[in-house]
Formats: C-alpha cells, structure tokens, sequence
C-alpha cells in the first residue's frame, strides 16, 4: 500500500488535512513517483528500527499481519519515535479502512445466499427515501407543527327537584333538549430555535349562547371544553414563549392566557383522562384564582427542576399580567387599552414546589375592576367589581373596585396504576373591595371555593380511566347590606363521574354524567330545592 497516494485519492483522508495546508502546497508528481516505487511491508521483521521488546511492537505486527496496512520509509525503517503529521496520519487512517472494507470471498458468499433478502431491504429503503422526499416537498414549514383536537360533544341536562315560580318548567322548557355539537383546535407550534415557542390556535365550534355546554341555563353547566358558536373560525391564542437565563422562561402575546404561564398545575385530576365541568377541570376548583383570563399580556416563570436532579422535588415560581381580550387592543383609555386603569387586568402569581407525582402551590390573583371571577353560583355571579357604579345622585362614577383572591392546591399520584387513586384538592377564597359609592351599590364581599378530586387510572383496560369528584363551586360568603340581615345560604355541591374508553391510540369516548345540587344558590326560594342533572359523552379525535 502505497503511502501518500492513499492521502491523494481518497476525500476521507482529505478531510483530515490540516487547516494550514492546502492542495497547492503539495508536489503531487513527487509524492506519486515517491509512491510508485514503494514496497508494502508484509512483515514486522522488514523493518530495522522495530524490536519485540517496543510497547506497540503486537499492535503493529496485527496492522502488517492481519490488513497490511502499514509502509515504512524508503531506508526500511518505521521511526516510531518520530512525530507524525497529519498528512501520514491520514494516509495510514485511510489504507486501513480501504482494507478492513475490502469484498472478501467469504462475504461474496454471503451477499449471494441472502440476495433476495437484500434485494428487499434496498427496496424498501429507496421507498422510504422516495416518501421522505415528497413530505420534504409538500410540507408547509420546516419550522412548524400542526396538533388537532376534535371534541364531538352528544348530551343534554335536566332541572329536578322543587317548582318555585315555574323555575324548574322554565329551565326545561329552554335548555332541556338532547343536543349534538362540536369543539375543534388546531395548534400551530413554531419554533426558530429549538428553544422557544410561537403559538398559534385556531378555534370553531358551535356551542354559544343556545347551548348548555358554554355555560347557559346555569353558569355551572359550562364544560372545560365549551366552544364558541356561531361556526366562525378565531384565533384564541397567539404567544410567544422563550428562555431567558437559565431556569427562566418569559412569555408574551396578544392572546395569551394566565393559567397556562404558572409553570405548575398542582393536580392530578383527569390526568390520563378526559375532563368534564369547567369548574373541576381548568379551573382546579378554585375559579377566583385560576380564573382562565385570556387577552394580552407577558408572563415569568422560574424553576429549579434541572439543578434538583431527576425525581427530585423543584420550585416553581411563576407571575404574570393579562389584559382582558376586549380592553387590551381598545385604544379609548376610558373603556380600555393595555395597562391602564380599565385594562379589566388580573395579575397572577403562584409559588409551587413538588415532583411528578406530588405537589404543593400557593396562588394569588389581583383584579383590577371588571376582572371576571369564572364560574360559580347564579347569586356568586351577582359578585360586581365594575369600574363605575350609579351614585345616590343617579350619576355615573368611578368605583375604585378590586378584588383579592387566594388558592391553595395540592396532589398526590400513586407510583402505579391500581385500587388506590390519584388524589387532588383544592380550596380558594375571593375578597372584593371599593369606595363609599361602591359600598353603596353591591352587596356581595366574600366568596370561596373548594374541590376534591380522585382518578384512577388504566381501569380493566390500559389507558382507560376513571374519575369522580365533588366540591363546592365559587358560593357567596359574606354581603353587606344596609338595615337588613347579613345572612346568606348560598352553597351548592357539584359532583362529576366519568370513565373514559381509549379506542384507539387517537380516539376516545367519554361518558359522563354530573349533579348540580343547588346552581342558584341564594336566588333559590327559602326551603326550595331545585337541581341540575346533566348527562354528556365526548368522543375526542386526536391527530
């Protein structure tokens, strides 16, 4: 094997040329006359310089004996103790390989045996190269990822129990009929650097203002998966979320929600599953704080979770301002704009600590007048924080309202699937406050929240699973009103159960059925009791 003219006619060895050299600077001619009239060693013993006693003296008899692969110089000698260049390095890297790779009689032999076996492989792989190529040309980006989520959603609801006022007839006669309607997202991920996340949702279904489900006839009707009517296609979000610094991530967008920048859902409910009520499922029973605000804003979140190590507990602390969608892109700042003082903005924060299968957290909302509290009983609903209010005078003014909410979550999974379920938890509480004429106008003060919640997961079958859970949705606790009783009696339970079939790795139904024990509340006639039963199976495509 011919030294230098390996280096010369082979890329593999070019490749390891120095970064000074350059083809130029080399004599070719004499390399390949040097070459020519070189013989190759065949024997260890050839050379005069190499002795048994030498520390490589087996390895480079292996070389000689088993690939012969190994020259020497011109003098018969090796100089192994000789700094080599790269340009050697290369030529000896690449004779090597040449041999090692050389067709022998024993792999003809084998080639011809498994001929037709190879024939296929090589089929098949220039199939798979001719699919790759044509979703090379048709894809739409090279940067993003389209996720797709249709919700059929077939059920109805019923009111049961007392008849005050025909209020039980007048439910039914409006929002008792069997219906069939749908939710359908399309999620656009798009990322420039591996590292960040533009996103964009589209949006349509037809459950509005005639439907059950988006929260008609009571409030608390409104599932987790309640889409807006009307069959029109919208944008419902549009963010954009990166790293800054390490642990951190900062996010911002024109329609950005905050429960979805706390960094740490401290539950375990529907995990695996399917959700049912809006109250038990986004909102983690305590709708004061995690309230689902959508609109624009900016967000912060921190965690430790790489430092803690794997399977270890990490903090999370994350805040956050959002803009109500409607106020944020008003540029009147008397009904609106971004971060003025009818922004209807929620400031919300939250500390958690925990692990996959455990965890603690701690939340806090500041709302601004008009922030929205979410779903609750029809008395809760009454719960007014606007920013004007009508004075004794009968003249239009300012309020000065807010509110200050508080959460408190925890859960805890089971290390597997079994009897014993996933357990999570919730309680919050809501505190309203104004000026004088504020005071005047509203009654309302205080409200709270709770919920618990219990999964079970890979039930008689994997992947399918159970769930069931009962709590009290947002309730009035204290008002204030003048010259009259401070009393109220404005609890109600709900309770949820559903199981959810995986039919396939993409498809699965859901039925479910829930108890909306008192949904008026306070607005319920003294020693009356009217309830809400509803019935709903959602079967969820995934792709």
């Amino acid at each position: 094997m011919k030294l230098f003219q390996q280096l010369l006619v082979a890329p593999a060895a070019l490749g390891l040329l120095a970064s000074g050299a350059n083809a130029a600077d080399l004599n070719i001619n004499g390399v390949s006359d040097y070459s020519a009239s070189e013989e190759q060693v065949t024997s260890i013993t050839q050379f005069s310089d190499v002795y048994p006693t030498d520390w490589a003296y087996q390895a480079l008899a292996n070389l000689i004996e088993r690939y012969g692969c190994v020259a020497g110089y011109p003098n018969g000698t090796f100089s192994g103790n000789r700094a080599m260049t790269r340009y050697e390095a290369a030529a000896l890297l690449n004779a090597c390989l040449d041999r090692i790779t050389e067709v022998t009689d024993q792999l003809r032999r084998l080639i011809k045996e498994f001929e037709t076996e190879l024939a296929v492989i090589r089929g098949r792989v220039d199939g798979l190269e001719a699919r790759v190529g044509e979703l090379e040309a048709t894809q739409f980006s090279t940067t993003t990822k389209l996720k797709g989520k249709a919700n059929f959603v077939m059920g109805a609801t019923k009111a049961l129990g007392d008849n005050p006022g025909n209020m039980k007839d007048d439910y039914n006669a409006e929002y008792g009929a069997f219906t069939f309607s749908y939710d359908l997202r399309l999620g656009l991920k798009t990322s420039f650097t591996g590292k960040d996340l533009l996103f964009t949702r589209l949006r349509v279904g037809n459950q509005g203002d005639a439907s059950v489900w988006d929260g008609n006839g009571v409030g608390l009707n409104k599932l987790d998966t309640g889409a807006p009517g009307g069959n029109a296609v919208e944008i419902d979000r549009l963010y954009y979320r990166f790293p800054l610094g390490s642990g951190f991530k900062a996010q911002i967008g024109a329609l950005t929600r905050n429960t979805e920048m706390m960094g740490y859902k401290a539950s375990a409910y529907a995990k695996g599953g399917q959700k049912v009520l809006d109250f038990f499922g986004g909102s983690l029973g305590t709708p004061g704080v995690w309230n689902k605000e959508t609109g624009s804003g900016f967000g912060l979140i921190y965690t430790n979770k790489k430092s803690a190590g794997k399977g270890n507990p990490y903090w999370t602390l994350a805040a956050n301002y959002i803009a109500d969608s409607g106020e944020g892109e008003d540029s009147n700042p008397n009904s609106g704009g971004f971060m003025t003082d009818n922004s209807e903005a929620n400031i919300t924060s939250q500390i958690a600590y925990g692990t996959k299968r455990w965890g603690l957290a701690a939340g806090y909302r500041y709302g601004q007048c008009g922030a929205k509290f979410r779903t609750g009983t029809e008395f809760a609903g009454k719960g007014d924080t606007s920013c004007t209010v009508e004075n004794k005078d009968g003249k239009e003014v300012r309020s000065d309202a807010d509110s200050h909410n508080w959460s408190l979550h925890a859960f805890w999974r089971p290390e597997e699937s079994g009897m014993i379920p996933s357990i999570s938890a919730g309680v919050g509480a809501s505190y309203s406050n104004g000026n004088d004429d504020w005071e005047d106008a509203t009654e309302i003060r205080e409200m709270a929240s709770w919920m618990v919640g219990l999964t079970w997961n890979d039930v008689f079958q994997k992947k399918n699973a159970l769930g069931a859970a009962i709590g009290q949705p947002r309730f009035v606790t204290k008002v204030d009103r003048k010259g009259e009783s401070d009393f109220v009696a404005d609890g109600n339970y709900a309770m949820e159960l559903w199981y959810k079939f995986q039919v396939t790795n993409k498809i699965a139904v859901t039925p479910a059925i829930y108890w909306l024990s008192r949904p008026y509340g306070f607005e319920t006639p003294d020693d009356k009791s009217v309830g809400v039963f509803g019935g709903v199976v959602q079967t969820v495509f995934k792709f």
